[in-house]
């Protein structure tokens, strides 16, 4: 019996010493492949908690949060850094140093699946919260915030309690809402400038409550798809009406007019319709009914195209008004350690006068430290946009593009205003220069539209420094765009959305002390720049792959490595008086289109000139306030644009012949350039020419004799050269000649005495024209569809044009200047 005891003992041990051998073996044979396990593990999750650790910081979470899951982390790549290179003789150690490495990834497990997870779904609740908290906000604010869950109704809405800088607007309204009779009222304005909190004020009026009743006040949110049917549900459902029951999708079109008319019979009724976008005009129309006392007010971003309307345009807040909003939403009257004055501007200043972002970044900052606020303010002078620092201002700015129903042409026009500066008015046919080429919008007929289409969806205003009668004939060199800075912002956040090397507008700003060198890190860039230059460092100067580029510069820069040969759009914005064109030019072998402006106060000195005679392709130039040297060989150029230029280099007889230079030119176009007094040799054998404006050149004192040569003329435009004595007999020569526009020519004493010979003028424009005493005979102008000019010219005319009083083409009309332009911006 002891033997087999002791036998099976001594079996039972030599096994268990043998499992454990085993174990040891194969511990230390796995001990290679847990060590790479583990260093796979810390290498993926390094960029991970990396982010975690960035986005705490961002949103002030407490660090204590990431500080274990760090601990971890440590602890093995200490383990790691200490078992990669032992040696294959300590083959013995491998099952103690495996227990280890497992030891350190369970633990790290554990913490990733259990004080992670657990972080995880509070800051999820929390994040919900705020959500919550944010939209409620909102809602009191801004009006009812609908993303497409349904329709929402109101009896009368809530009353707000802070509507500053909204009171003249306000008795606007109100006036027409206290007339008599059925009127639509359509109040606009871009997303977040607070219509909405506009319209509800309206409501609690006491002389809107005591016309209408708060009864018969009804509040509808329409938002991006409404629902007629749940409207009229909860009109009926509001007077206590049974629910109807619709038989086809007329039906509720029909009962709303039933319902209306029973109870407009009795008592007036305003119907407040909210955040009414494009494309429900039809639904807005159904509330329409011919009773005697219905208002019908409706709030959009964009004018609607409704029946009898009155539009109203709800404009950004002054600054007054934008610091006592922000004060209200920061609560600084609450707190008894304000923030000081400089810093309170600062912040506002960068909101640009939009409600929502006052009241959002106002409540960021509220019952902050000081410091928040310095850094707030750090961040918005070293060029960040007040939308990157808030992603709520973002969110709701980007929302507000939807409105495009074009997304794909019209967004991109909307971007393309983001390659001209800041607070300088863009001038229209410098957009339609881009457009045509870029966009293929075949010249101004086609490329309007489009202006129509921004300044309606709120994305821009049209500044028309001089209306004239010759505005209907595709001339908008009198035409300027402003846009709101945020909304400059946004435009250039949705250029920079793709990557670098996929971005279609490329914009560079390196003004001011922003002097970048491509072979060092570059200090202080502005923040485009910043991103632009980093890209090009890091991949080594790759070309730039950009169909349109916008580089705005203090002065000249030694840094035009960058290869842009892909780029068909080229934008220079100066604010220099010397300025050497980019030696990266002659690469652009894409190029059609150059747009280079100077904006500082004396005409820039332009080098290099000549590099642009090796681009084939081009064919726009516009250049303004710039000292236009001598012209380069451009032979496929077609249109040529002088603003405010010095042409007397140019023009004054250099070493090449201008008809050289310009063989095939069909458009040109000389504005304010006083310095013009004649037009160069040889100008008159660019017979190619169909579009001829010189405009305000006050010293331009005549035409060439030989003007008759130019035999495809079908445009001349010398509107404001009160120094003109004369236009040459020859111009009977211009038989293709279908627009003459010599309005405020003061000087010019007669016409030529074969203007009759024009048989295909059809358009005349001679406003202004107080030297003329007499009108040769035009009989024979049996085309002539337009004349326009004053009183003087229309008693001199009417022998010719309107004997008996029968043809009417004689049109007396007015002019209008607007000199809010000579500032540079019209706000």
């Amino acid at each position: 019996m002891a033997s087999l005891v002791g036998g099976a003992a001594i079996g039972a041990g030599f096994q268990q010493a043998l499992t454990w051998g085993l174990e040891i073996i194969n511990m230390g044979l796995n001990y290679s492949s847990t060590l790479q396990t583990n260093i796979d593990t810390l290498e993926a999750l390094g960029p991970v908690v990396q982010d975690i650790v960035w986005y705490n910081q961002e949103l002030d979470r407490p660090r204590e949060e990431v500080e274990p899951l760090i601990r971890e982390m440590r602890a093995g790549e200490e383990l790691i850094r200490r078992y990669s290179n032992v040696s294959r003789r300590n083959f013995l150690c491998f099952p103690c140093y495996q227990k280890k490495l497992l030891a350190v990834d369970e633990s790290l497990r554990r913490t990733l699946s259990v004080n992670v997870q657990v972080q995880m779904a509070r800051d999820v609740k929390e994040i919900l919260k705020k959500v919550t908290d944010s939209l409620m906000i909102l809602s009191q604010q801004f009006g009812h915030i609908n993303y497409g869950m349904g329709t929402a109704l109101y009896g009368a809405p809530e009353n707000p309690e802070f509507t500053v800088g909204l009171e003249m607007l306000l008795e606007q309204l109100k006036i027409e809402v206290l007339k008599d009779g059925l009127s639509f009222l359509n109040l606009t304005g871009f997303g977040g400038s607070g219509k909405t909190t506009l319209a509800k004020k309206l409501c609690w009026e006491p002389q809107v409550l005591g016309k209408f009743n708060r009864n018969n006040i009804f509040f509808a949110t329409f938002s991006k798809s409404p629902n007629l049917k749940i409207i009229v549900e909860r009109l009926f459902e509001h007077f206590e009406q049974p629910k109807p029951e619709f038989q086809s999708n007329e039906d509720p079109g029909y009962k709303l007019r039933i319902l209306l008319n029973q109870v407009g019979a009795t008592h007036p009724i305003l119907l407040v319709l909210d955040d009414v976008w494009p494309g429900s005009e039809s639904l807005v129309e159904k509330f329409k009914v011919q009773i005697s006392n219905l208002k019908i007010l409706v709030t959009s971003r964009v004018a609607l195209n409704l029946e009898s309307r009155i539009t109203f345009q709800l404009d950004p807040l002054s600054l007054e008004n934008s610091v006592t909003l922000f004060r209200h939403f920061a609560q600084l009257e609450d707190t008894t350690s304000c923030p000081p004055n400089d810093l309170v501007h600062k912040v506002v200043k960068c909101c640009r006068g939009l409600p929502l972002a006052l009241q959002l970044i106002g409540g960021k900052l509220r019952r902050k430290p000081i410091e928040f606020w310095q850094k707030m303010v750090k961040e918005l002078s070293q060029g960040h946009s007040i939308i990157h620092s808030d992603n709520d201002v973002l969110a709701f700015l980007q929302k507000c593009l939807d409105v495009m129903e074009d997304k794909s042409t019209v967004q991109e026009c909307f971007m393309d205003l983001g390659l001209f500066p800041e607070d300088q008015m863009i001038p229209v046919s410098a957009l339609f220069d881009i457009w045509t080429e870029l966009h293929k919008l075949d010249e101004e007929f086609y490329a309007m539209p489009y202006i129509y289409e921004l300044t309606t969806k709120n994305l821009c205003n049209v500044v028309v420094t001089r209306k004239l009668g010759s505005d209907a004939d595709n001339y908008y060199n009198n035409h300027f765009l402003t846009q709101h800075d945020i909304l400059r912002d946004l435009a250039i956040h949705q250029s920079n959305k793709k990557p670098f090397e996929q971005r279609k507008n490329l914009i560079i700003d390196i003004t001011g002390d922003n002097h970048p060198g491509l072979w060092s890190e570059p200090k202080q860039q502005g923040i485009i720049a910043r991103v632009f230059l980093k890209g090009i460092i890091k991949q080594k100067q790759q070309h730039v792959a950009a169909r349109s580029l916008s580089i705005s510069s203090g002065s000249n820069s030694k840094w035009w490595s960058m290869k842009p040969d892909k780029a068909e759009v080229l934008v220079l914005n100066l604010w220099s008086n010397n300025y050497i064109l980019p030696g990266f030019i002659k690469s652009m072998k894409k190029l059609k289109v150059l747009i280079l402006t100077n904006y500082s106060f004396h005409p820039s000195q332009l080098d290099s000139f000549e590099l642009l005679g090796s681009l084939s392709n081009l064919k726009r130039i516009r250049l303004q306030r710039v000292c236009v040297p001598s012209l380069c060989k451009l032979k496929n150029l077609r249109k040529l644009s002088l603003y405010m230029c010095y042409t007397s280099q140019a023009f004054g007889g250099g070493t090449i012949n201008i008809k050289d230079a310009l063989p095939n030119l069909v458009d040109m176009s000389i504005d304010y350039c006083n310095d013009l007094v004649a037009l160069p040799t040889g100008f008159c054998e660019i017979t190619t020419l169909e579009k001829l404006s010189i405009t305000n050149c006050h010293k331009f004192s005549a035409l060439p004799q030989d003007i008759g040569n130019m035999e495809n003329l079908r445009v001349l435009r010398l509107n404001s050269c009160t120094d003109l004595l004369d236009i040459p007999d020859s111009i009977r020569g211009l038989q293709m000649l279908s627009l003459l526009d010599i309005s405020y020519c003061i000087s010019l004493g007669r016409l030529p005495k074969d203007i009759g010979e024009l048989r295909n003028l059809s358009k005349l424009y001679m406003m202004g024209c107080s030297s003329l005493s007499e009108f040769p005979d035009c009989t024979k102008l049996e085309k002539l569809e337009k004349l326009i000019c004053d009183e003087e010219i229309a008693t001199l005319c009417k022998a010719y044009f309107d004997p008996t009083g029968s043809r009417s083409i004689i049109e007396v009309a007015k002019v209008d200047h607007d000199l809010t332009w000579l500032v540079g911006s019209s706000r």
